[in-house]
């Protein structure tokens, strides 16, 4: 089952488990939002709305926050000595979409747990892991710079001669 939802003044196709960046939405990352905007449920009996589909909305996990790529505005008049440079990041949100929801139904579907890293016990209890234990490796000594002999005054630069005037 699919459906297309209308947010930050975009459509989007949408089926569970994918994952989409959209404008920036309320809610804490980890949390489920609802989408309520739905304009066509499909499936066997695609349902179009009428702007939107009565009792449907999209259930979604908060990813993440983040920003979009720079974009930079730069206008230029020639030859006026006129130049602007503005640039901005859009806040974009990432989401999951966890279900598609009919008949003004909840959402069965909560935040998926984190995964935990799992770290490998060493053999013996009481040594730490090897990566732990593992040192940077020693820097090199740098060799000094021998100190700097005090140069000489440059010569004064003699005129260049005068060239004998041309005879007539």
């Amino acid at each position: 089952m699919f459906a297309v939802i209308k947010t930050g003044g975009r459509q989007y196709r949408v089926v569970p488990d994918d994952v989409l960046e959209i404008g920036k939405i309320a809610g804490d990352v980890g949390t489920i939002v609802q989408l309520g905007e739905v304009l066509m449920v499909g499936g066997d009996t695609p349902v179009l709305g009428m702007p939107t589909v009565a009792g449907a909305s999209v259930a979604a996990e908060v990813l993440d926050h983040k920003r979009g790529p720079k974009v930079i505005a730069f206008k230029k008049r020639r030859r006026k000595n006129s130049r602007r440079k503005r640039g901005y990041r859009d806040e974009i949100t990432v989401l999951r979409i966890t279900e598609v929801l009919t008949d003004n139904a909840k959402p069965s579907i909560g935040p998926r747990p984190k995964r935990e890293k799992v770290v490998a016990p060493a053999a013996d209890g009481d040594e730490a892991p090897a990566a732990a234990k593992k040192k940077a490796p020693a820097k090199k000594p740098v060799a000094k710079k021998a100190a700097a002999k005090p140069r000489a005054k440059p010569e004064a630069k003699k005129a260049p001669a005068k060239k004998p005037a041309a005879k007539k």
